[in-house]
């Protein structure tokens, strides 16, 4: 079976093909993870994945999506993440962490207190984004960042993967997907600016390309740096996948292993032609057209629909998302349906 087959990344070996796709849990507070972090993590690396990325995880107070939002922006924050990753690696998966700005998305509700933005009332924060246009129409107008603005950007994320690798992760994904800050500035739709970080495309993708290097600066050479993009913004003049291509190739030489390639999220009220695997298509012509290994995502819920995935070569890793959490042991479960073994942890042999 060529999900469960292992995939090396510069120093590490992925024990099979099955990610654990990052999903916000707005369930901190000040940005620390705490107990259900650890069990929900923690249980899905007892559930067989390759590695599990915790949640988009804030590079600074003004980059959370909501108050609930995790963040690496102090040390206090560091510390807290380290027993979880201790104990992701214990379990033989791999710690990866997702950093993020949330930019015009930012000082939101939490979904189930109904989303939009939050209220003064309810504690609002100033927004960032490359130009001064909300997310909808009646959403906070961010502040568009001057250069000063941009530069403590790319410095917040360089501090966050230092902070990432002291508590024990061992893969970054860089959040450039889903309308928040680095996708602000890649699309035309967000991005109105006149200067060198806006206009063309070679300068929307600017400040993508200095957080990676940024982070490239720190992150040791031996361990893997992965990017998720919207590959399309499903909207008319929008980013689209053939630019796409051209930023993963353009970021692959700067120390880029992967592209984690999902959809959508900059502008409200679109429509994407939601089916089984919608996505994977756009995943397989990066891989095919930037020459670099990428990762399928999205309504992927059936262990014969990822192992297709994998032996056509249409991606290298399968990231599983709201299926993990019907089902933290899907792995498991998609190996005894595959026929592949797997090693339990020694607690449930007696299961097995």
């Amino acid at each position: 079976m060529k999900l469960f087959t292992p995939l090396p990344q510069r120093s590490l070996n992925l024990r099979n093909r099955l990610v654990i796709a990052p999903m916000c849990q707005y369930s901190a507070v000040d940005g620390l993870p705490d107990d259900w972090h650890l069990v929900h993590l923690g249980s899905r690396a007892v559930g067989g994945a390759a590695v599990v990325i915790a949640e988009a995880t804030a590079i600074s107070a003004a980059g959370r999506i909501s108050p609930g939002d995790v963040g690496l922006w102090n040390q206090a924050q560091g510390d807290a993440w380290a027993p979880i990753t201790r104990f992701i690696a214990a379990q033989g998966a791999i710690a990866g962490v997702q950093l993020a700005h949330a930019g015009r998305k930012a000082s939101s509700r939490r979904p189930w207190d109904g989303g939009g933005s939050l209220s003064d009332e309810q504690g609002a924060w100033p927004t960032l984004a490359p130009s001064a246009i909300p997310f909808d129409h009646d959403g906070q107008v961010p502040q568009a960042l001057d250069l000063a603005g941009i530069r403590q950007v790319v410095a917040d994320f360089r501090a966050a993967a230092e902070r990432a690798l002291a508590a024990g992760f061992q893969l970054i994904e860089i959040h450039a997907a889903h309308g928040y800050l680095l996708h602000q500035f890649l699309s035309p739709l967000s991005n109105r600016r006149t200067d060198e970080y806006g206009g063309s495309l070679e300068n929307r993708a600017r400040l993508l390309r200095e957080v990676i290097t940024a982070i490239r600066e720190v992150w040791p050479e031996s361990l893997p740096l992965w990017l998720r993009i919207s590959a399309t913004d499903w909207a008319d003049a929008g980013w689209d996948i053939e630019q796409s291509v051209q930023l993963a190739q353009w970021v692959k030489p700067l120390g880029v292993d992967l592209i984690d390639v999902s959809s959508g999220g900059l502008v409200p009220h679109v429509k994407s032609p939601l089916a089984p695997g919608y996505q994977a298509p756009f995943a397989a012509s990066i891989r095919r057209d930037a020459d670099i290994a990428t990762g399928a995502v999205g309504l992927i819920t059936e262990p014969e629909q990822a192992e297709a995935i994998i032996a056509e070569g249409v991606a290298d890793v399968v990231l599983i998302a709201r299926e993990s959490l019907r089902d933290p042991y899907f792995p498991r479960r998609a190996a005894k349906i595959l026929g592949a073994q797997v090693t339990a942890p020694t607690q449930y042999l007696r299961a097995w």
